[in-house]
């Protein structure tokens, strides 16, 4: 370590001593708190640096000071997340539409793909069911958003005709005929100028089947567009993404200038209520899973200890990519199994980002005073079933998947910045657990072709020869 790392780390330090001394002085009204912390949030600025987790964190302290000490000009700021709001949603359509085919159709023909394919597409899709389920359990029980009161009125993405809560409610169950019916685009130009998430998902998942059945030649042409489109909106996704402390910051400015510092309880409460869920999903669904493929336990554990390490420091799922195939290999799982089931997993078993999803979804509804019923929550399940998909290239990335939740479901989107205050907290715990995920998934696809150690044990035998 230099000694520019050691000054940063010190100011560091400093900053947040500064800060939380302030924090507590300014409970028992004492005169220069309110200077105190600020000193706090510049030391701290100072030492985030390039760091955008870093910013968000200084942005959301920034956002909550401005509040309280000047909760004038802290609703004024509101502009600043709109304008987010607005860069963010300019990317939803073509986002899901991109990843959705070249996550279908990149894998090649359908007969191709085979058993292997059928096998891990089937348990991808059990698995995230299963995960989003525990996560409405989970946010149903500890009601982390009840009380929050956001918005007794929200608003419709392409209109923005305010709705009441009853209205919003009943146009999401006015009849599973109207739901399915309106799933369906009838002109996928108009789904997308309306952002009408779940058509554009449907018609993607369908651009993709088809693809998938055409030969090589007359696929690739429209399948490379496809993947230069993802790839240009995961880039423009990055580029909004460093406007994301402005828009955190203002965001929660205007929550606490509005509603005082009780706002940020429920945060505390959401990200407990994560962190149980996900707990629960190792141990309710891929533990047992596990046990009934007879996956050797402690060796799967030291086989996914650094790609799950790797996952949760860098907060992204592809980090954590070579190193997970790597020891999926060293474990026994043969490489033509690795190679797809793993790859695929990231566009279809992202188990800990389904969790959160699901979590933060009904957190946004209760914030907004919504009573949804088990009809609702589970048509938001299947919509996420669905725009969840391809979700692990970027950091945060679940942002833009629950903007589009929010506009498809007529949600607020107030609580949604408040929650990208924490986010980076909850990024950690739900890559680490898609990590985790997918190399249990190649694990069991190997064990159910029955060749999980044959790996193992070639690599043995060829060490024995050269021996």
């Amino acid at each position: 370590m230099d000694s520019r790392t050691r000054w940063m780390r010190a100011v560091a330090v400093v900053g947040v001593w500064m800060y939380a001394l302030g924090a507590v002085l300014g409970v028992y009204g004492v005169s220069g708190a309110a200077a105190l912390r600020v000193a706090g949030v510049v030391l701290l600025a100072v030492w985030a640096r390039r760091s955008l987790t870093a910013w968000i964190f200084v942005a959301m302290l920034a956002g909550v000071e401005l509040g309280v000490d000047a909760p004038g000009v802290a609703v004024q700021s509101k502009v600043f997340s709109d304008i987010f709001l607005r860069l963010i949603r300019m990317i939803v359509a073509p986002l899901i539409l991109g990843t959705l085919v070249t996550g279908i159709a990149g894998h090649g023909s359908l007969r191709q793909v085979g058993r292997i394919g059928v096998k891990s597409l089937v348990y991808f899709e059990v698995v995230t069911t299963l995960a989003l389920l525990i996560g409405v359990v989970a946010i149903n029980v500890t009601k982390a958003g009840v009380g929050l009161a956001m918005s007794a009125a929200p608003y419709v993405a392409t209109t923005n005709t305010p709705l009441s809560p009853a209205q919003s409610n009943a146009a999401i169950e006015h009849g599973w005929q109207s739901f399915l019916l309106n799933a369906f685009p009838e002109n996928i130009a108009k789904s997308i100028a309306e952002n009408q998430i779940l058509q554009v998902a449907v018609f993607a998942v369908l651009l993709g089947i088809a693809l998938s059945m055409l030969t090589e030649e007359r696929r690739r042409p429209l399948l490379e567009l496809a993947e230069s489109v993802t790839a240009a909106m995961f880039a423009i996704t990055n580029i909004v993404m460093y406007v994301a402390p402005l828009g955190v910051g203002a965001a929660l400015a205007y929550t606490v200038g509005q509603r005082g510092l009780v706002v940020l309880l429920p945060l505390a409460k959401l990200l407990g209520t994560l962190y149980g869920a996900l707990a629960a999903f190792l141990l309710l669904v891929l533990l047992p899973a596990a046990m009934l493929f007879r996956v050797p336990l402690r060796g799967f554990i030291e086989a996914v200890a650094e790609p799950a390490t790797i996952g949760f420091a860098t907060s992204t799922s592809e980090a954590a990519l070579p190193s997970a195939m790597e020891e999926m290999e060293l474990f026994g799982v043969p490489r033509r199994i690795v190679s797809f089931v793993i790859p695929a997993g990231y566009s279809f078993n992202l188990a800990g980002s389904s969790v959160y999803l699901a979590l933060a979804s009904i957190f946004v509804a209760q914030a907004a005073g919504m009573r949804m019923s088990v009809g609702a929550q589970l048509a938001m399940v299947f919509t996420l079933m669905l725009t969840s998909k391809g979700v692990a290239g970027v950091p945060r990335a679940t942002l833009v998947v629950l903007l589009a939740t929010a506009s498809t479901f007529r949600l607020p989107t107030e609580p949604i910045f408040l929650i990208l205050g924490v986010d980076a907290f909850a990024d950690m715990g739900r890559t680490a657990v898609n990590v985790i995920g997918n190399c249990l998934a190649a694990a069991i696809v190997a064990r159910s072709e029955g060749e999980l150690g044959a790996a193992t044990v070639t690599e043995t035998a060829i060490h024995s020869v050269d021996a």
